[in-house]
């Protein structure tokens, strides 16, 4: 038995509408996913430091400070009273603390939050860097 071949060649004009609406949602990805899309938040200018320093293997626990002097628990605002009430509640389980501390903070309010994070009970404080980013070797061939 043979079957009728009707399959052929396609020469006639190509329709954009496709392409146009694929790339339109290509480039409203693009533009979602980018920096022109301001993330809400507090600037906190991280100091640099070596890339490959060791961890924590316990639960982190994050508190920020940035340049003026404001206290961040777990993202939300908070004064030091009620920092060091949220620290004492944590001190049961294992925790470390990750400090994120604005590099132009004097060392006064530095040394002010790890005493609170050490009366709270609290011996595992990490800080938070920036790693450094190293320019590829390059080799020059003469």
């Amino acid at each position: 038995m043979k079957f009728p071949r009707n399959a052929q060649i396609f020469r006639g004009q190509l329709d954009a509408s496709p392409f146009v609406g694929v790339l339109f949602l290509l480039t409203m990805f693009l533009l979602l996913h980018s920096t022109l899309v301001s993330t809400p938040g507090v600037s906190i200018g991280l100091p640099t430091g070596p890339g490959e320093l060791p961890g924590s293997t316990n639960p982190e626990v994050r508190i920020a400070v940035d340049q003026s002097g404001r206290l961040f628990f777990q993202n939300q605002l908070t004064e030091e009273s009620r920092l060091k009430e949220q620290l004492v509640k944590l001190r049961a389980e294992p925790v470390a603390v990750v400090l994120f501390a604005d590099k132009s903070l004097p060392n006064e309010t530095l040394m002010r939050i790890l005493t609170l994070v050490h009366e709270a009970g609290i011996s595992d404080v990490r800080w938070a860097i920036r790693s450094s980013t190293r320019p590829a070797a390059t080799t020059r061939r003469p």
